[in-house]
C-alpha cells in the first residue's frame, strides 16, 4: 500500500508539474490574445448573469447555470489551497494566483461558448454538452470526449465528493465532536434531497446557497482585514515584492525565490478556479441563453468571484494576520488558515467553520451533474439513477474512510480531464475568434444564435 501511495503522489506530481502549468497558463494567455481581451467585458457579463433571458432556450437559467459552477468550482481549495500557497510559495503567491484568475477568465469564457456552440437538445428536451460533444461534434474526435468523460465521472468522486464529505466531518468533529458517522448521515440525506431531482433542484439550491457563502465569507474576510487595517499597506507591499525578488520575506515569512512563489501561486489558481479543467462548460451548456457568447460571458463570471474576488480576500487575510501575529504557524496551510481566523474573538472561527462546511456541500453538488452527465455520455440515461445513488453512498464514505490517498487519486484525474479539454480549446480557437468578433465586437450579442 505504501508503495502504491508513492506511486500515486509521483503521478500526480509529474501530472500537475511545469507542463502541465505552462500549458494551462499558456492556453489562459493564448485566448486572452487571440480574442482581443474579453476580459474588458466583465462587468457587462456580471450584468448578463443576474439577468433572465426570455428570448431564449435552455434547462435553467444563466444564473443557475452560474451558480451550479460557482457550487463545484468555490470549495475548500479557495481557503485551505491559497494558504498551502503561501505557506510554501510566500505572500508573493498571492499575486501569481490573483493573475491566474484574471488571464483564466479568457479560458472559462471560451469554454462556456463552445458549450453552447456544441449542445445537444434530447428527445426529452434536456440540454447536453461539454468538452465531450465540442470533441465529437467539434472536431471528430470521439475517442478522445469518451477518455474525457471517463476522468471527469471518476474525478468527481475525488476532488467533488468524497474530499468534501471528509472536510466536512473532519471539521465538525474538531470543532463540535460531532460523530463523523452522523455528519455522514445528515450530509448523505441533505445530498439525495436536492441531487435526485436533477439539474433544476441542484441549480435552484445553489442559486440560494452560493450567494448566500460567498457574501458570508467575504464579509468575514473584510471584517478581518479591518481588524488587520494598520498592517494592510504593508501586506500589499510584501505581496507585490515577494512575487518578483528573491530576498528574504521579511514579515514572519521564510525567504522563497521568484519560482516558488509564482509555482505554488500559479497551481492554486489554476486548482481554484477550474479554468481549462473542463468541468463548467458541462453545466454551462444546460442555460437559457440566446447566442454562445452570452453564455459566454456568463461563464467568465466564475473565474472572476473565484480567483480574482474570493483567493484574493483570503490571501490578504493570511498574510496581514501573519505580519500582525508573527507567532502563527504559517507552514502549513491548513494550520495557517485555521491561526489566521482565529486571531479574531468570537466569529473569527465560525467565519471559517461556516465556509468550509457551505463550500464543500456546494462542491458535492456541483460536481454531482458534472459526474452524472459524464456517465449519461458514457451509457445513456439509464445509468443516471444509479449513478446519484452510488454519489450519495460515496458522500457517507468520504465522511467515515481515511482518504490520504484520494487526494492524489483526484488531482491526477483533474490533469488528464484538461488535456482533452485544452486540446478542444486549442484547435477550435478559430471558432472561439469567428463567434466572438461576431456577437461581441461587432455589437450582436442581443442577436439570437444560428
Amino acid at each position: 500500500m505504501e508503495n502504491f501511495a508513492a506511486l500515486v503522489d509521483k503521478v500526480s506530481a509529474l501530472l500537475w508539474g511545469w507542463p502541465m502549468i505552462v500549458l494551462l497558463l499558456g492556453t489562459h494567455l493564448y485566448l486572452t490574445i487571440i480574442l482581443k481581451f474579453p476580459q474588458r467585458k466583465i462587468f457587462t457579463a456580471i450584468k448578463l448573469s443576474v439577468t433572465k433571458d426570455k428570448a431564449a432556450s435552455g434547462d435553467v437559467s444563466q444564473f443557475g447555470a452560474l451558480a451550479t459552477a460557482l457550487a463545484a468550482t468555490i470549495g475548500t481549495g479557495n481557503i485551505v489551497g491559497v494558504a498551502t500557497a503561501v505557506a510554501l510559495g510566500g505572500p508573493g503567491a498571492v499575486l501569481w494566483t490573483w493573475l491566474t484568475g484574471v488571464f483564466g477568465i479568457a479560458t472559462k469564457y471560451s469554454e462556456g461558448l463552445l458549450a453552447i456552440k456544441y449542445r445537444v437538445k434530447t428527445a426529452d428536451g434536456t440540454m447536453l454538452g461539454g468538452p465531450m460533444y465540442a470533441l465529437e461534434k467539434g472536431l471528430n474526435m470521439k475517442w478522445l470526449a469518451v477518455l474525457f468523460s471517463i476522468f471527469t465521472a471518476i474525478a468527481a468522486f475525488g476532488i467533488g465528493n468524497t474530499v468534501q464529505a471528509n472536510s466536512i466531518a473532519l471539521l465538525m468533529d474538531e470543532t463540535f465532536s460531532f460523530s463523523p458517522v452522523w455528519t455522514g448521515i445528515l450530509l448523505s440525506v441533505a445530498t439525495a434531497l436536492v441531487i435526485l431531482f436533477g439539474v433544476k433542484g441542484i441549480a435552484k439550491v445553489c442559486g440560494t446557497l452560493v450567494p448566500f457563502m460567498a457574501v458570508f465569507y467575504i464579509l468575514g474576510c473584510l471584517v478581518i482585514l479591518y481588524y488587520n487595517s494598520a498592517f494592510l499597506g504593508d501586506t500589499f507591499r510584501l505581496i507585490f515584492e515577494s512575487a518578483f525578488s528573491a530576498k528574504a520575506a521579511g514579515g514572519g515569512f521564510v525567504g522563497t525565490t521568484i519560482m516558488m512563489a509564482a509555482r505554488y501561486g500559479i497551481a492554486r489558481g489554476l486548482f481554484s478556479n477550474e479554468s481549462g479543467l473542463g468541468s463548467a462548460p458541462i453545466v454551462a451548456a444546460a442555460a437559457q441563453t440566446r447566442n454562445p457568447v452570452r453564455q459566454a460571458l456568463v461563464s467568465s463570471t466564475g473565474t472572476f468571484w473565484d480567483t480574482v474576488v474570493v483567493c484574493a480576500l483570503t490571501g490578504l487575510v493570511l498574510v496581514s494576520s501573519i505580519i500582525a501575529h508573527p507567532d502563527i504557524d504559517h507552514t502549513q496551510g491548513a494550520a495557517l488558515t485555521k491561526a489566521a481566523f482565529s486571531k479574531i474573538p468570537y466569529i473569527g472561527s465560525w467565519i471559517l467553520t461556516i465556509g468550509i462546511i457551505t463550500f464543500a456541500f456546494s462542491t458535492i453538488l456541483g460536481w454531482s451533474y458534472y459526474g452524472e452527465r459524464a456517465v449519461e455520455y458514457l451509457g445513456g440515461k439509464k445509468l443516471i439513477l444509479y449513478y446519484r445513488l452510488f454519489w450519495i453512498a460515496a458522500v457517507f464514505g468520504g465522511s467515515v474512510l481515511n482518504l490520504s490517498l484520494v487526494w492524489g487519486i483526484a488531482d491526477s484525474m483533474n490533469a488528464l480531464m484538461a488535456i482533452p479539454n485544452l486540446v478542444a480549446l486549442l484547435l477550435l480557437s478559430k471558432v472561439l475568434i469567428k463567434e466572438t468578433n461576431k456577437y461581441l465586437w461587432e455589437g450582436r450579442l442581443d442577436e439570437a444564435g444560428e
